[in-house]
């Protein structure tokens, strides 16, 4: 069973095993097929009753089990993989990827008996103030929003308040975050503060959706996606939007670097072993589950929720 950041919210079921058809990105374009284990859902609780559920989870995590660890196992990649976010809520994943040398890196804190992608934010600006909050969290791309625990959450949300302009909406137990604003007419992006996150090691992390807007019958809302969590840091999906995020697993670093989803510039993978099939391959390449406009939440320390599928 996987429980979610949601109260009460888990999805149970059976691991199942299946072919995963791939091709690589060179010149030479192979096709390969890999026998991989994913779980398919069968029981939800929680939020998953009012919502669309998981179909299943694609495990991306660093156990034995998960995708890029059995695709490396078996010499199909390097034991690294980017996953891209576009603005329009559609993205891809790329075994192998260890992206490229113009990237900005940090290290992972790497917990042996239950290795996750955790990592530090030492600052974190909002607007105009620079907030020192030294914290590790989770980047986890099973998760649509982000989490943060107190003193962070409380001194991210008051710094972002103080600096808006709009004029901020009561409580609504519909919508999960705590600081929305009414969109007036000539609303642009240069009225809502900008954020960024200053990762171990110095380099900067630029947050371009750190907003989600709600449409309702007569007017716009606008919300900061981020969420209070009692007791666990999430960088979710919303953060990494508009970057193709690596999760280097041989050197133990996450990279990132802005990006177009739709393109394709030469990376550093990993030659695979093709394999013969009269399967028609299909690219390695996911549509994503999370739009913009969904209050769904999703999380796993070790499996991301099943937002991706293969291509036919």
């Amino acid at each position: 069973m996987v429980s979610y950041v949601s109260a009460e919210t888990s999805t149970s079921g059976i691991l199942v095993e299946d072919v995963l058809h791939l091709t690589t990105e060179d010149s030479h374009q192979e096709f390969v097929e890999a026998y991989i284990t994913f779980g398919c859902g069968q029981v939800q609780t929680g939020s998953f009753l009012d919502v669309a559920a998981p179909n299943g989870l694609f495990g991306l995590g660093m156990e034995k089990i998960s995708v890029p660890s059995i695709l490396s196992s078996e010499g199909f990649m390097a034991n690294s993989f980017s996953m891209c976010f576009g603005r329009d809520g559609i993205g891809r994943i790329s075994f192998g990827d260890k992206g490229s040398l113009d990237q900005e890196e940090t290290p992972f804190n790497v917990n042996p008996s239950h290795p996750t992608y955790n990592v530090t934010v030492s600052q974190i600006r909002i607007g105009t103030t620079l907030l020192d909050s030294d914290f590790t969290a989770l980047f986890d791309s099973g998760t649509s929003f982000t989490y943060l625990v107190d003193p962070a959450y409380r001194r991210v949300s008051d710094s972002f308040h103080s600096q808006a302009r709009d004029r901020r909406r009561l409580p609504d137990s519909r919508i999960p975050f705590e600081y929305c604003y009414d969109m007036s007419p000539d609303a642009n992006t240069s009225m809502i503060p900008s954020m960024s996150l200053t990762m171990k090691g110095g380099n900067q992390f630029a947050v371009y959706d750190p907003i989600i807007i709600i449409s309702t019958v007569s007017e716009l809302v606008y919300c900061l996606a981020v969420i209070k969590s009692a007791e666990l840091n999430i960088i979710g999906q919303n953060f990494m939007t508009g970057y193709r995020v690596v999760f280097d697993r041989e050197k133990l670093v996450l990279g990132w670097k802005k990006f177009d989803c739709y393109d394709v510039e030469d990376r550093s993978t990993f030659p695979i072993n093709p394999r013969a099939t009269t399967v028609p391959p299909a690219v390695a390449v996911g549509v994503g589950n999370y739009t913009p406009k969904s209050a769904k939440e999703t999380r796993n320390n070790s499996e991301s929720s099943f937002a991706f599928t293969i291509l036919p």
